[in-house]
């Protein structure tokens, strides 16, 4: 896949509409998937979907390589989910930042579960939209390209243009203020071990 991929770039960036069609159709599902956990709505992740492709074709002339397609794809699908975000953040909540570095995953862990977790799972995956929903923009898009899309930290670093230090910090403080979000629904314990927190020593073992 990635030297076709190579073939449909190189072919895009002489202005072939057909191999860049090609590319849409490999990404377009994970490029929505990162819009919609940025926006607030459906509507504003579709929007800033087609704005990242649109700038993608624009852009491909100028596109040296350096990262990955994907990784570049990302950047531009983040820097789309900004522009909405700032019209949103004039009415949204005011950051709370934090120094602490505890975790808070976002998937549970892979084992079947019974009814009752399945129940459990949901009403958390819901809380925890909410909570990444609430977060301010600088701390929501590396978190969600990290628990979300598993992308590694120097990944997520090219992804945003952001030195690594920065990248690390600013989801050490996401995770902390999703925490408190999660802490102040009610609906996550901070005195006993999270179902999520299980799924998390998988994670920490990708940089």
């Amino acid at each position: 896949m990635l030297l076709q991929e190579q073939q449909w770039v190189e072919e895009a960036k002489g202005g072939s509409q057909e191999a860049f069609a090609c590319l849409v159709r490999a990404y377009e599902k994970r490029v929505y998937a990162l819009t919609r956990r940025m926006c607030p709505t459906p509507e504003d992740a579709a929007e800033a979907a087609q704005e990242a492709f649109l700038a993608a074709w624009q852009g491909l002339p100028n596109f040296r390589g350096d990262a990955a397609f994907s990784t570049w794809l990302y950047r531009l699908a983040s820097n789309a989910c900004v522009d909405i975000l700032r019209k949103e953040s004039r009415r949204g909540a005011a950051e709370g930042p934090s120094l602490d570095d505890e975790a808070v995953p976002i998937d549970p862990p892979d084992r079947a579960p019974t009814p009752q977790e399945a129940v459990e799972r949901r009403e958390l995956r819901e809380e925890i939209e909410a909570g990444l929903a609430a977060l301010p923009a600088e701390y929501r898009q590396p978190l969600v390209l990290r628990e979300i899309h598993q992308l590694s930290y120097q990944e997520i670093a090219q992804a945003m243009d952001l030195d690594l230090g920065t990248v690390k910090s600013r989801i050490s403080r996401g995770r902390r203020r999703l925490r408190e979000i999660l802490l102040q629904s009610g609906n996550f314990s901070a005195g006993r071990p999270s179902k999520l927190a299980e799924g998390k020593s998988g994670k920490e073992g990708r940089k």
